[in-house]
């Protein structure tokens, strides 16, 4: 069987999950809503995809790179509720318990160490689990972004046409197209009234931001009036979300492909953690999911 790997983009995951379920408490008063989507989510990718490796990476509440470069980067976010912060380290015994390795580094976003891991492991298939589409500018021939629709149940597969469908632009011109959209729920400003279709339109006539702007320079790019003189105006703006919205792929941390073979987990400490977390739906799944690994 070929390499087919997961990458977990988990605090994107659990924050969906939290949202999305309804709440779920033990009777010692914990919350677990979000770890029990989490894990049928998981459980559905492994099993949909027939996935044999698996990694999952974290965010840390660190400032990043990001905050350095605009200091109101995510400044508009409400804390992060008390509920999803305690089951974070849940989650991460859950993975632990299934011998699931766990990234996380000061300093940068889940999304840099995901998209590291995409540049480390070239020849190998990759569907990124998430609850956002912020790591559909990494899809290309062998990467894919796997996604909740409107439930857990219902998930998307992002895959180079599904995001020309959805976005009017080619993945690896995401980028330039959230630098001229912007992004609210990372407060990247973007250029002030240019929306979706527009700022489609522009990246499909003209390609990347670069592009754009050399043209702008010389007065000859063919656009509105009003367009032109915003995209002027907030030339700084844009090009900061660009940055900001690009992923870093070198990200230095001790990845091997190997360490993430799935599936030679110990059944007993499982149902052990599920038993203490009082889930009983997802044990059952346990051994069909041994089966396919």
């Amino acid at each position: 069987m070929e390499k087919r790997l997961i990458i977990i983009d988990s605090n994107a995951l659990l924050h969906r999950s939290f949202h999305a379920l309804p709440p779920l408490m033990t009777k010692s008063g914990q919350e677990t809503g979000a770890v029990y989507g989490f894990l049928l989510t998981l459980f559905k990718a492994i099993t949909d995809l027939k996935a044999n490796y698996v990694v999952a990476c974290f965010d840390t509440k660190m400032p990043t790179f990001r905050h350095e470069m605009f200091q109101d980067y995510k400044a508009q976010r409400p804390a992060t509720p008390s509920g999803i912060v305690s089951q974070i380290p849940i989650a991460k015994e859950v993975l632990e318990a299934f011998k699931i390795p766990v990234f996380a580094k000061e300093g940068v976003e889940a999304d840099d160490l995901i998209a590291t891991i995409c540049a480390k492991t070239p020849e190998t298939e990759i569907y990124i689990v998430s609850g956002d589409l912020d790591n559909t500018q990494l899809v290309n021939e062998s990467i894919k972004v796997y996604t909740l629709g409107k439930g857990i149940k219902d998930t998307v597969i992002y895959d180079i046409n599904k995001v020309r469908e959805r976005f009017g632009v080619n993945p690896e011109q995401m980028v330039d197209f959230r630098a001229l959209t912007g992004d609210a729920s990372d407060n990247i400003p973007g250029v002030a009234g240019i929306g979706k279709k527009t700022a489609a339109e522009i990246i499909q006539k003209y390609g990347t931001i670069k592009n754009l702007y050399e043209e702008l320079s010389t007065d000859t790019a063919v656009l509105k009036p009003k367009v032109k003189e915003m995209l002027k105006l907030n030339k700084e703006s844009a090009l900061m979300s660009r940055e900001l919205s690009l992923m870093k792929k070198d990200v230095d941390i001790d990845f091997k492909i190997e360490d993430c073979k799935f599936g030679n987990f110990d059944q007993n400490k499982v149902e052990e953690i599920f038993t203490k977390l009082e889930f009983n739906s997802p044990i059952s799944r346990l051994a069909s999911i041994k089966i396919i690994n």
